[in-house]
């Protein structure tokens, strides 16, 4: 009989006991969530007979949280039980529900005011392992709003990975002071777990400084990520300041180089990505970012803004391109 070391022993029980805990925890949380889902059910169904309905619904919400409160103690309170006549609304049938996210992400679920935006965080808390205060920050952030595919209408699996602005609050670098390109990039490194997780879904980090070079010239790109989703590298140029012609002539030139010497055979085209403070709408409007598929300048903050701010950031960029597509339009 093969002698196990104990290192090997204690690998072998701690799987056991990991994978029983889990295990666990999928039935506890299936069962809770099924529970409140038909006590949902039940108050919804009950209110639908009752005359004065918003008063009927306040007055027997607050009687039923009193008597389940004596008899089961906390969990049952009337904001608890409001929060299951939501969740059995927002998701009337049963087998949508989603069983790798907890009652805690559903809180704030139920919250979001139309079915397409909580479809959306219910795919990217599941494809991203979102904890509840990972979801709570995205949709704080306005992530929904920021993916480009809401904006623009082209390419929908490109536009449904980037967003414009980024929000790089946990860089931990001060908006008000002076930063380099490389004190961004170096942020960017030491937090690459939080990075990849706001820039969107199916990033794996490749480089930073990658040197490419030609018979005549040697080149450094910032930061090389590869996406599994989209097949292809992304090579992302940092900008503090204004951006410039000479900004978009450059990562231009590094797409085409990347192409030419990194991209495999079963690479899609690379795609570039200028990350800047600041973004000049009209040099984008009347340079290549325009007219290619492949090239974008999106805006980073340094710092988490309010929802309001975010929002008027948002509508901003949304009014500019539907007064680009009108233009368009008439000079057609």
């Amino acid at each position: 009989m093969m002698e196990i070391s104990e290192d090997s022993l204690f690998q072998s029980v701690k799987e056991i006991i990991t994978q029983s805990r889990e295990k666990v925890f999928r039935i506890a949380n299936s069962t809770l969530l099924l529970t409140y889902w038909q006590i949902g059910k039940l108050i919804v169904e009950d209110e639908q007979r009752g005359k004065e309905r918003a008063e009927y619904g306040k007055y027997t919400l607050k009687n039923l949280s009193k008597k389940l409160t004596l008899e089961f103690g906390k969990g049952f309170d009337y904001t608890n039980l409001s929060n299951m006549r939501k969740f059995y609304t927002a998701f009337p049938i049963v087998d949508a529900l989603r069983q790798q996210l907890s009652w805690t992400h559903y809180r704030l679920l139920i919250k979001l005011d139309s079915s397409e935006k909580m479809n959306y965080y219910i795919n990217e808390s599941i494809h991203n392992n979102w904890n509840y205060r990972d979801l709570k920050r995205q949709i704080n952030s306005l992530a929904y709003e920021r993916v480009l595919r809401h904006k623009k209408n082209t390419n929908e699996n490109i536009q449904s990975v980037l967003k414009d602005p980024y929000i790089f609050e946990f860089l931990g670098l001060k908006a008000n002071e002076k930063n380099s390109e490389k004190d961004i990039e170096t942020a960017i490194i030491d937090h690459i777990q939080k990075f990849l997780l706001d820039f969107g879904k199916g990033f794996a980090f490749v480089g930073r400084q990658q040197h490419i070079s030609t018979d005549t010239s040697d080149f450094y790109i910032d930061l090389v990520f590869y996406n599994y989703i989209l097949k292809c590298f992304v090579i992302i140029d940092l900008k503090t300041g204004e951006l410039s012609h000479q900004d978009i002539g450059q990562i231009d030139m590094y797409v085409r180089m990347y192409d030419d010497l990194k991209r495999g055979e079963d690479d899609n085209p690379t795609l570039g990505i200028l990350l800047c403070s600041e973004k000049d709408e009209t040099i984008v409007k009347y340079s290549v970012l325009n007219d290619k598929n492949n090239l974008f300048a999106s805006k980073y903050l340094l710092y988490l803004p309010t929802e309001e701010e975010l929002k008027q950031i948002i509508d901003q960029d949304r009014i500019r391109f539907e007064l680009d597509q009108e233009d368009n339009k008439n000079l057609n």
